[in-house]
């Protein structure tokens, strides 16, 4: 792997990259098969989780696979920080400093949080979600996945459906899936994709039951209200009528093909109940999948030697 310090995104990664992460985790992944799924790869290391934004599967994810490498894992609430009486990003940086820890996964809503702490701390960054930016380790998680039903990105043929515009989920994917060749499009209400989102790589489609057919991937987004303005789409009754991954559309899917989503998901808007909980959806693999790849990222970027 070129030599990087950090993991803040997937846009500047190499296919050799990516793939070094991918052939990782499948190592780990059999370590986690074991009875007693611990190593001592990173004993005596001190990883914090530092999250300004809720999260549950992320956060717990990355906790796992620190114990699991055997580091020793501190975990950061915003709500009973400092950062709620007014302590700065800067200010917390350097009371990590301070702490001399080794490895800092770090979730915030504001893009390039993660490569401000880059600059400004010893230990390595591992971005795990900057405002609308990037996600590195879910797409990288979501890849992992992919490969293990399909083998072959060259031939791969992805469409990512929902809210494009807000999410750093679909950008750390489509960075990470071009690079590795595979054909990728969006689908989405014209106010949810991104202008000039075709610059990336990518195909753009409006009408998800004129396309659905022809993937072998399908993957639901959650639609981030949290993070819109109002009035990009009538509303959630018409959005699952357009775009939802029903029954009757995931019916006409590909024999073969599969059903992914990010989480956390809004069931019965996005994606109905019985399509989520069916055999085409992947969507408990990517949870497993993302321990031991982010098991990989852990031990790539505290130095640990590959062999």
């Amino acid at each position: 792997m070129s030599q990087k310090r950090d993991l803040l995104g997937i846009e500047h990664l190499t296919s050799k990259d990516i793939t070094q992460y991918l052939n990782l985790a499948e190592r780990f992944a059999s370590v986690l098969e074991r009875p007693i799924p611990i190593v001592p790869s990173l004993r005596g290391k001190t990883i914090l989780t530092l999250f300004f934004e809720p999260s549950t599967r992320t956060q717990i994810s990355f906790s796992i696979a620190a114990k699991r490498l055997s580091a020793d894992v501190l975990n950061f609430s915003k709500s009973a920080s400092s950062v709620s009486k007014g302590e700065t990003l800067l200010d917390t940086a350097r009371n990590i400093e301070a702490m001399k820890v080794d490895g800092v996964v770090v979730r915030h809503w504001a893009p390039g949080a993660a490569k401000f702490l880059s600059e400004n701390l010893a230990a390595f960054i591992v971005n795990a979600g900057d405002g609308g930016h990037e996600h590195p380790t879910q797409a990288l998680l979501d890849l992992l996945t992919m490969r293990r039903h399909f083998k072959n990105f060259k031939r791969l043929k992805v469409l990512i459906v929902g809210d494009i515009e807000h999410s750093r989920v679909a950008r750390s994917d489509i960075f990470g899936l071009t690079t590795l060749g595979a054909h990728v499009a969006v689908c989405a209400p014209p106010t949810l994709i991104p202008l000039q989102i075709e610059k990336l790589g990518v195909e753009v489609h409006y009408d998800l039951d004129a396309v659905i057919d022809h993937y072998d991937v399908v993957m639901a987004l959650r639609i981030q209200l949290e993070r819109q303005e109002s009035g990009l789409f009538p509303s959630i009754r018409e959005y699952r009528e357009q775009y939802g991954l029903t029954r009757e559309r995931a019916a006409r899917m590909k024999s073969k093909s599969i059903i992914m989503h990010p989480g956390p998901t809004n069931r019965g808007v996005e994606i109905d109940p019985d399509v989520a909980d069916s055999t085409m959806s992947v969507i408990l693999e990517q949870v497993k999948n993302g321990v031991a790849l982010r098991m990989a990222v852990l031990f790539i970027h505290s130095g640990g030697k590959i062999v």
